[in-house]
């Protein structure tokens, strides 16, 4: 190979190697950009909650405290009977991830393994129930629980979650559909049941989407605002949602630090599950990383 044609080879691929450095770079620069929109107003929470308000007040504002005010966390949370709503956000929570995973698991399966005629009519009926507003059927609701004197109970918050949700229906069908059918054939020879096929094969295997649909499911639930609010009429059963909409009513906008101590404090779980599980959480959105076989 002459000299002059090692040159241009060269010189090729060096510039596709310094075209990738650009293009990465790029890339950096940009998920850069777009984690500070998100980080950004996290940290600002997390700085007003430890000032004092004379430094929230000040002008220009500083984004680092001048002086740590950890004393806003334990005020915050002996003002409120943060134990008590941190409690009621919490059974709705787990008693909603309970049911989610119990019921779209096990639909999701007889849709993904079990032949039967109309099954995919069925599926296209579930899935149409996608583009139905929630807000439709909200009025619906609340007259059906209020005749069945369900309203002012944790009822109407967690028994409809044992009833399935489409779109996890959806994700974990998909996902189901990646495991070889192999497994159940297997299983079936050895005289199992489809009850036992689906608890002890299907459920662990599809761990990372089981475990995505539970801390979407959670994450719902200790975040939400409206339900509550419409089914809940005693202070006694309020949720976090609420107690920081009350908190937020009693002390106006003279108490932004505790505010924001107090969200901090209700955002805090929510954040700490998502670092823990987020490899799952990645994993289980992948509708195609089912086994395959």
């Amino acid at each position: 190979m002459s000299s002059a044609t090692t040159g241009n080879a060269r010189s090729y691929f060096e510039s596709r190697r310094t075209g990738e450095r650009i293009r990465k770079t790029i890339m950096f620069l940009l998920l850069a950009g777009a984690g500070l929109v998100f980080v950004v107003p996290f940290w600002w929470m997390i700085s007003t909650s430890l000032k004092t308000m004379d430094d929230i007040m000040q002008y220009p504002p500083a984004f680092i405290p001048k002086h740590w005010h950890f004393q806003n966390y334990l005020e915050t949370w002996t003002s409120i009977d943060f134990p008590r709503f941190t409690l009621n956000s919490l059974t709705i929570a787990t008693i909603g991830v309970v049911g989610h995973v119990i019921s779209n698991t096990f639909v999701a399966y007889g849709f993904a393994k079990i032949k039967f005629r109309g099954r995919n009519l069925m599926f296209s009926i579930v899935l149409s129930t996608m583009i139905i507003p929630g807000f439709v059927t909200l009025i619906p609701q609340y007259i059906l629980f209020a005749k069945i004197h369900w309203v002012g109970t944790y009822l109407p918050l967690t028994v409809p979650g044992f009833f399935g949700n489409a779109f996890q229906i959806f994700l974990l069908r998909q996902f189901f559909l990646g495991i070889p059918n192999d497994l159940i054939e297997a299983a079936k020879i050895d005289g199992a049941n489809h009850f036992y096929i689906w608890r002890r094969i299907m459920v662990p295997l599809a761990k990372p989407a089981v475990i995505t649909i539970a801390l979407t499911t959670f994450q719902g639930a200790w975040n939400d605002f409206l339900g509550p609010v419409i089914y809940l009429n005693k202070e006694s059963t309020y949720t976090l949602q609420i107690a920081l909409q009350m908190f937020k009513a009693s002390s106006g906008l003279s108490q932004w630090h505790y505010l924001m101590a107090g969200s901090v404090i209700v955002l805090l779980p929510i954040v700490v599950m998502f670092f823990v599980f987020q490899k799952f959480f990645i994993e289980g959105m992948n509708i195609s990383s089912g086994t395959k076989g």
